[in-house]
């Protein structure tokens, strides 16, 4: 990633929006030969839980798969190592930021069905910046050849879009997932994400692949946005005990004592990891101005 202070001035930077001033991603960086997921949502909405699921699913499928967190709390793969992992920020610090004194093992760690699990980590409080961390990440995997025997990268992306570093990883993916819940903050913020996602569309590939409702038991006010603007939910997770249990027990849905229920969000994994595949759609979504959404779905 090139520095803020290295970038080109003026009109030799194509920006991806007015006033846009962020960390680029460096052409030497693309992530070849795999299928580039990444996974947005409000803040505690569930992006890891469904990050690691879908990894898993990805994994029974026969795929080879890398999860990377993009999270200073660093606890994305948490269900599939059972352990929070160092950060490739915390081993760059061990050998002072020498990274070709780095293993492999250092920084990249097997989690269950074989899936491979990164931890990014962030820059700390109040320095730095996020794409910083998600460029060093992804130049360390390439470096080590890691991406050439992975067929699907997830990049589990921190809360909302707020800032040009976090949407770093939009500069790799070939398609965007927004989970939402069907409540106005969760699709305050999925609004903010498609912004962000068709800003970046103007200079990557990236393009939205689809919502998926997570933690409820209605899709109502998710559907009235998706069909508002152009969206289409791609999967339904509802508001289950099991999902919260596997959390607290460190383990994946797929780990989890058999059930119908349990059986029933199994397979809504694995029929959207398979329809991921396959190749999601792009879809072109307008995002709606903050009074228009207000007017859809806000409060009387």
């Amino acid at each position: 990633m090139a520095p803020l202070d290295n970038l080109p001035k003026g009109n030799d930077r194509k920006g991806d929006g007015d006033g846009s001033v962020q960390v680029h991603m460096d052409p030497n960086n693309k992530i070849d030969g795999a299928k580039v997921f990444a996974v947005y949502g409000k803040g505690g909405i569930g992006k890891s839980t469904t990050s690691s699921n879908l990894s898993v699913a990805f994994s029974k499928l026969g795929k080879r798969v890398l999860q990377i967190g993009c999270d200073p709390k660093h606890d994305s793969t948490f269900t599939l190592t059972k352990q929070l992992m160092p950060t490739v920020i915390d081993v760059l610090e061990s050998v002072d930021f020498h990274p070709e004194e780095l293993r492999i093992e250092d920084f990249v760690f097997e989690g269950y069905n074989g899936v491979m699990c990164v931890e990014a980590g962030g820059p700390p409080a109040g320095t730095g910046c996020g794409g910083y961390v998600v460029g060093q990440t992804v130049k360390l995997l390439k470096e080590h050849h890691l991406l050439e025997d992975t067929d699907v990268v997830i990049f589990d992306v921190l809360g909302d879009v707020v800032c040009g570093g976090f949407a770093a990883p939009l500069q790799h993916a070939d398609r965007a997932l927004i989970i939402t819940a069907n409540d106005f903050d969760s699709i305050y913020a999925m609004n903010r994400i498609v912004t962000a996602i068709q800003a970046k569309s103007k200079n990557y590939k990236v393009r939205l692949g689809g919502i998926i409702a997570n933690r409820s038991t209605d899709t109502d006010q998710v559907d009235r946005f998706a069909d508002a603007i152009g969206l289409k939910r791609t999967a339904h997770f509802p508001d289950l005990d099991v999902i919260r249990r596997s959390r607290l027990k460190k383990a994946t849905l797929f780990e989890m004592e058999p059930s119908p229920e349990l059986e029933a969000v199994q397979q809504e994994y694995l029929r959207l990891a398979q329809a991921l595949w396959d190749g999601a759609e792009p879809l072109k979504a307008a995002p709606m101005k903050d009074r228009d959404l207000f007017e859809l779905l806000g409060f009387d």
